[in-house]
């Protein structure tokens, strides 16, 4: 019997089995293809400064929390694993392509700068171009964001998986439904008949977490798929085209720094459609090319599409349901990449038995309850 069990074997999933060791836990991790599925696709900003939104508060102090324990996060991983995860400060540059988006930009900052994100600067076009000599002529303008980075999601999952096998967690490359009797769990079913034991199971399945067969509709997570569809570029020869994340026109360029870039991302809602589209891939990249006029002379490698799990708030799920030994960590949309580590550090300890840490606190999956809310 483990101490715990997991349904799915993203960035999230392996983060928490991880945690869970550390703490002296045992666990099962159940998945078909750990280290697939949406957390490959994702781009791997590491951004709070970039995503901040008006109205969204605490899932911006959730967001720092979790950017300001990246470097240590990675640095254990590293050793645990012996893999590197391509963690960069190389901050960020959001840019006015015309001048609807200029004359954005005072708002823009004047909201980071009430957020406390003392770290944005604002620019004119010549500074931006002095910082980025590919931008575009055209640029009117823009924000430095020193605070935001980058990790490579691919290198992280491949180090994860890594250390969880390293510290004895179970990996089951199967399907699993939830095992509950007498209105608690009692662990998973997989899809060859075996019964795994475990005394509490973590759901953390992304996009699919909603569909996991066995959990009564009252601790079901309300996630759904968002579709998100991503490029991936090489530049063999030359300076490299951009040094930091560029952000503008509804897109981002992110340069890995070893002549690699991904240019994203759209938001559809498709269900779980994961095909790649032509109109997608010729949308982005002349969107990009608005930015960084030289993009369309890069190799293009890979187009790829993943499922972003969105919540009816677009905020993640964190933390215990209505149904006794069920947890979930889910509906993390846009910043599953980003809040690994909160989330992890967050449910281990719940899982060990301790109450949920403050900074979860408002993002407990039982705030959908009320039928008001899941409609607002």
């Amino acid at each position: 019997m483990s101490d715990v069990a997991i349904i799915g074997g993203g960035a999230i999933g392996l983060a928490i089995a991880w945690s869970a060791t550390a703490r002296g836990l045992s666990v099962t991790l159940a998945d078909p293809a750990p280290g697939s599925a949406a957390s490959r696709v994702a781009a791997g900003m590491i951004a709070p400064a970039g995503e901040a939104w008006f109205g969204e508060d605490a899932l911006l102090h959730l967001q720092l929390e979790s950017a300001r324990r990246y470097p240590e996060f990675v640095a254990q991983l590293e050793e645990a694993s012996e893999r590197g995860c391509g963690y960069r400060e190389s901050g960020a540059l959001l840019v006015a392509a015309d001048s609807d988006e200029l004359q954005a930009l005072p708002r823009e900052m004047r909201l980071r700068r009430s957020l406390g994100l003392v770290e944005t600067t604002a620019l004119s076009a010549a500074e931006c171009r002095e910082l980025e000599p590919g931008l575009a002529p055209s640029i009117r303008g823009g924000l430095l964001l020193r605070g935001d980075h980058q990790v490579d999601p691919r290198a992280l999952l491949a180090a994860l998986l890594v250390a969880v096998e390293r510290a004895g967690v179970s990996l089951v490359r199967r399907r699993a439904s939830l095992d509950v009797h007498a209105d608690r769990v009692r662990g998973l079913l997989l899809d060859d008949g075996t019964r795994v034991d475990a005394a509490q199971v973590v759901i953390a399945a992304g996009s699919w977490s909603g569909s996991i067969e066995g959990v009564p509709e009252e601790a079901r997570p309300l996630v759904h798929p968002v579709k998100g569809q991503n490029l991936h570029l090489a530049q063999r020869q030359g300076p490299p085209l951009a040094t930091r994340v560029i952000r503008g026109n509804g897109i981002y360029v992110l340069p890995r720094g070893d002549g690699r870039y991904v240019i994203g991302a759209t938001s559809e809602e498709r269900g779980f459609d994961t095909t790649v589209t032509a109109g997608a891939v010729y949308e982005l990249l002349r969107d990009a090319r608005t930015l960084l006029p030289d993009v369309t002379e890069l190799e293009l490698v890979e187009a790829a599409a993943g499922l972003r799990p969105g919540s009816p708030d677009n905020a993640p799920l964190i933390g215990c349901t209505t149904l006794d030994g069920l947890l979930v960590a889910t509906g993390h949309y846009r910043n599953g990449i980003l809040l690994t580590p909160v989330t992890a550090d967050a449910v281990a300890a719940m899982l060990a038995g301790e109450s949920a840490p403050d900074i979860v606190r408002w993002f407990t999956p039982q705030r959908f309850a009320s039928p008001a809310l899941v409609s607002a």
